[in-house]
């Protein structure tokens, strides 16, 4: 199988749907290429996180909310047979007899809200993460298209603490993207940013995550074009990130030449 047909198996080795022959020589491949491994690993995550969006407890306030509405759902009347029994007896066999409908009516709605309200809960959730899964395979598809571009040139230089970091560039695709390596993680509340530099102008980039079981791998898609960016940087920012740096650049690099 060529190359580019390997690229394309990152959804069905996840999955565990490959034939052991092609198995076999994709794990090959995964061995040389980091941009699949990195592939690979998030939609492992995203296929976990879908199992257990079906397997999530329902709200607590769903019960309590079933709860004070019973309240006020109408008892059916009781029915000719019982009036004509209550009237011979006087007994309270006839107000025991009307209970029941209500109580079945609240145990079959309580039921039915639960169980509905289960069902429309775990569906939002499975279509949040098949969302996040569609996302996550779009930007995995652009990331591999800039590595893989013919045009692609790499820029590499230091980081922090002995980690290091390279740039692709494809000025074809006129995207870029950031690898980085033996990088700790970023402090309680903190986010690594990317930023791409226009001439001294800092243009947010996005942020940046960790590789699925690889706490120090990082693996990123700048967003954007490149456009006329002659360099890029990392900084530190509050979580969620910012607008332009509130840090010194613990990293700047020039982009490769076009």
């Amino acid at each position: 199988m060529s190359d580019a047909g390997l690229h394309t198996l990152t959804g069905a080795y996840a999955l565990h749907a490959l034939p052991e022959s092609e198995r076999g020589e994709f794990e090959r491949h995964l061995s040389d290429c980091e941009a699949c491994s990195v592939e690979v690993r998030e939609l492992t995550e995203t296929a976990a996180r879908l199992g257990l969006a079906v397997s999530a407890a329902p709200p607590r306030e769903l019960r309590e909310r079933v709860l004070r509405e019973i309240a006020t759902v109408r008892q059916e009347p009781p029915s000719a047979g019982r009036r004509a029994r209550a009237g011979s007896d006087g007994s309270g066999a006839a107000v025991r007899a009307r209970r029941w409908p209500a109580f079945t009516l609240a145990a079959s709605l309580a039921a039915a809200a639960g169980f509905g309200g289960v069902a429309v809960w775990q569906h939002q959730e499975a279509q949040d993460a098949r969302k996040e899964a569609r996302a996550t395979q779009q930007r995995n598809d652009q990331l591999t298209r800039v590595l893989t571009a013919p045009d692609a040139q790499s820029r590499s230089g230091p980081l922090t603490n002995g980690a290091t970091g390279t740039v692709v560039v494809s000025r074809s695709q006129d995207r870029a993207v950031f690898l980085a390596s033996g990088l700790a993680e970023a402090p309680g509340g903190k986010v690594y940013q990317l930023w791409f530099d226009d001439d001294g102008a800092m243009r947010p980039a996005g942020l940046m995550r960790a590789s699925a079981g690889s706490p120090t791998t990082y693996a990123a898609l700048l967003d954007g074009p490149v456009d006329g960016a002659t360099g890029m940087g990392v900084t530190v920012e509050p979580a969620g990130g910012s607008a332009k740096p509130t840090s010194a650049p613990m990293a700047l690099m020039h982009l490769p030449p076009a």
